[in-house]
């Protein structure tokens, strides 16, 4: 056991081994983005994100493209099969059916956000809840911090999301960060690609979970930032994000069959 590092050296060291271990031995699946779509999407509607067809997902691609779930279809419903793909004014040029109107806020984020490959949003319990009381989210646990000043706050509600004054709201509103709590409204993250932005908005739902927990027992505590930052940045290498998307496609894999293929 190496001795105390007043200065951090050692502690640096150790992650960036660790980090590097984390690359090497870590497996993120190969798929498809309709595969990556497919089991993001059961794998949120598991977690309680989608108990009606609010919410939605999308993939930026090449050519001004964006692949999406077609609107009726519950997420816990979708196979590779039935993805759509949609141009920027949502109009359908693969595939059967229409995109969710409201999809149209999230061409804002990717106007905005040329970095950004992924936008997931949706209204789960936790986060709903949050959003009800305008109260921004805490990182006050080490599975929040994530979070750590890459979570921003839109404290008031523009509307349904289906016209281009809320997508410019709410794209202004995330600025620079991966996440962003919409008050009377739910929770939107975006990522760099299918396995970050689902990685995100599964742990924010966790982390909404928790704080309401916390709050009804006593007084939260926020994590000291020095040590929230180190670990915000340890937790978002794309070793563990991509890691915990191929545990959730495990998962879903052995509830729900073969649906990949299907």
């Amino acid at each position: 056991m190496q001795p105390l590092d007043p200065s951090g050296t050692a502690r640096e060291e150790l992650h960036r081994q660790v980090g590097g271990q984390m690359t090497r031995h870590l497996a993120a699946g190969r798929w498809s983005v309709r595969e990556q779509l497919a089991i993001a999407c059961r794998y949120l509607a598991r977690e309680g994100h989608c108990q009606t067809l609010a919410g939605q997902i999308t993939v930026r691609l090449d050519g001004g493209r964006f692949a999406t779930i077609p609107l009726g279809t519950a997420f816990d419903e979708l196979t590779p099969a039935g993805v759509l793909v949609v141009d920027e004014d949502l109009t359908t040029l693969e595939g059967e059916g229409m995109a969710n109107p409201a999809t149209r806020f999230h061409l804002w984020v990717y106007r905005a956000r040329p970095e950004v490959r992924c936008v997931v949003h949706t209204h789960p319990p936790a986060a709903s809840a949050l959003s009800m009381i305008r109260q921004p989210l805490v990182v006050a646990h080490m599975d929040q911090t994530p979070f750590h000043d890459d979570c921003a706050f839109l404290a008031d509600w523009p509307g349904l999301p289906i016209a281009d004054d809320e997508g410019e709201i709410i794209a202004g509103a995330l600025g620079s960060k991966r996440s962003i709590l919409l008050a009377h409204h739910g929770l939107l993250t975006a990522g760099s690609g299918v396995e970050e932005a689902v990685y995100l908005a599964v742990l924010f739902e966790q982390a909404a979970q928790r704080q309401l927990m916390a709050a009804a027992a006593g007084t939260i505590v926020p994590v000291d930032p020095a040590l929230a930052r180190e670990s915000h940045d340890f937790l978002l290498q794309p070793s563990i994000f991509g890691a915990s998307f191929a545990m959730y496609a495990r998962r879903m894999l052995r509830s729900d069959g073969d649906f990949l293929s299907a």
